[in-house]
């Protein structure tokens, strides 16, 4: 009895070191797998081979299984290991198609004309957009002309003050509403050397009329005589 009961625990002691070597083994190919297989795996439904409980080496998918969706508008279905992203886009809404609308000119001989001489107009261009960016490029002109003047008028004030300053006088510094008065002096003298100035008073006449008209009464009250 006591020589089976010995051999007994030799077999049993042989059992438990194939095993032990055997969980080794499995341990030891496990850590020579790179880890993003072993998430596919897992992921996949392939479990290894310590885990099911069997021997053998450890299945790996070949392709990574893929989620579809059965409809394009449905949300789409994110993995849950992966962070969250901050620009994330949760539905997915249908980009809405810009038609570029084009007027046709009414006048293509004036239109040509100025296309001519602007080199830049695109096709379907209309007249009165052209007229506008000519009008806002002149006014551009003008108020840098206008404040080119009040520079140059502010330059020789200052020099001359810089003069008199050296003789011993004390210097004067120019108000801007004298600024203002001495470039429209200048201004003014400028449009009559070139004949522009009864225009430009006409003009300037008819705008202020223009302004007066509208608080002007269109009736006379019916208690006045």
């Amino acid at each position: 009895m006591t020589d089976l009961s010995e051999e007994d625990e030799r077999v049993s002691s042989s059992d438990e070191e194939e095993e032990e070597d055997l969980e080794r083994e499995i341990e030891r190919e496990l850590a020579e797998v790179p880890l993003g297989e072993l998430h596919k795996a897992r992921a996949a439904g392939f479990h290894s081979a310590s885990s099911s409980g069997g021997g053998g080496r450890r299945r790996i998918p070949d392709e990574e299984k893929k989620t579809s969706r059965v409809n394009k508008n449905r949300p789409m279905e994110m993995s849950s290991r992966k962070p969250v992203g901050r620009f994330r886009q949760i539905i997915q809404v249908p980009k809405k198609k810009l038609q570029k609308l084009v007027k046709k000119s009414k006048e293509p001989e004036e239109t040509e004309k100025l296309k001519k001489h602007i080199s830049w107009i695109n096709d379907g261009t209309s007249l009165a957009s052209i007229l506008t960016v000519v009008s806002y490029q002149d006014k551009q002109l003008k108020s840098e002309s206008g404040k080119s003047r009040d520079a140059e008028i502010l330059a020789e004030h200052k020099k001359k003050e810089r003069e008199a300053a050296k003789h011993g006088k004390r210097p004067f510094y120019l108000k801007k509403s004298e600024i203002r008065e001495q470039s429209l002096i200048q201004k003014y003298n400028n449009l009559k050397a070139e004949g522009k100035l009864e225009s430009f008073i006409e003009k300037r006449r008819k705008k202020n009329a223009s302004k007066d008209h509208r608080y002007m009464p269109y009736r006379r009250p019916a208690n006045e005589n």
